[in-house]
């Protein structure tokens, strides 16, 4: 099995969605030790963001580009993708975002046909590995409010992903009490997921 595992926290070490990301790879890794694990730390080494030069793929951007189809094909080859989720301003980091726009590609993850959009990216679960600052689920007047694990779900669900499922850590601001809380059940939820039951179908 093939393991993407991807860091978006610009908090390194003090990162609750690193830390939850890495347990998540681990507790995988505990139920099939054969698991291939590839990793890419969007903060260390960053993604450039896309621009018109990128859209005509201009010479000056060549290497970019290279960049761009490498991160795809990371992404397509991998059976299951471990996403650590900083929440910023309600929604994903710039950096996620920047690789976002480096998979989601019409023809390659998605294209759309007579009767809609067919995602192209099936056969993959991913795990999203969510750090929150405030309450934004069970009801809460934030709810509304998050567009980070909402906005990947349906992005994922866009391409074609049907398995998507997530760990959360949230209400890591309120208190300390609250963290502490939060973080338990986060570790919690990553100590029963599931093995990863690899059924790659037609592309």
């Amino acid at each position: 099995m093939k393991l993407l595992h991807i860091d978006s926290s610009i908090l390194g070490a003090h990162s609750v969605s690193r830390e939850l990301s890495r347990a998540t790879v681990q507790r995988l890794k505990d139920l099939n030790p054969e698991t291939d694990v590839a990793y890419r730390d969007l903060v260390a080494a960053p993604v450039p963001h896309l621009t018109g030069e990128h859209l005509t793929a201009s010479p000056a951007v060549a290497q970019e580009i290279a960049l761009g189809e490498e991160i795809l094909d990371e992404f397509m080859s991998a059976d299951v993708i471990v996403i650590g989720v900083a929440f910023y301003n309600l929604t994903i980091s710039s950096q996620l975002k920047a690789w976002i726009d480096r998979i989601v590609i019409a023809g390659k993850t998605f294209r759309y046909t007579a009767t809609g959009v067919e995602g192209l990216a099936r056969d993959k679960r991913i795990i999203l590995a969510v750090a929150r600052g405030g309450q934004y689920r069970h009801g809460g007047s934030l709810v509304p409010c998050e567009h980070a694990e909402a906005y990947l779900r349906s992005m994922f669900a866009f391409i074609g992903v049907t398995r998507i499922e997530a760990v959360v850590a949230e209400g890591l601001s309120l208190s300390e009490a609250r963290k502490q809380s939060g973080k338990e059940a986060a570790f919690e939820a990553i100590s029963a997921l599931a093995p990863c039951c690899v059924h790659r179908g037609a592309a």
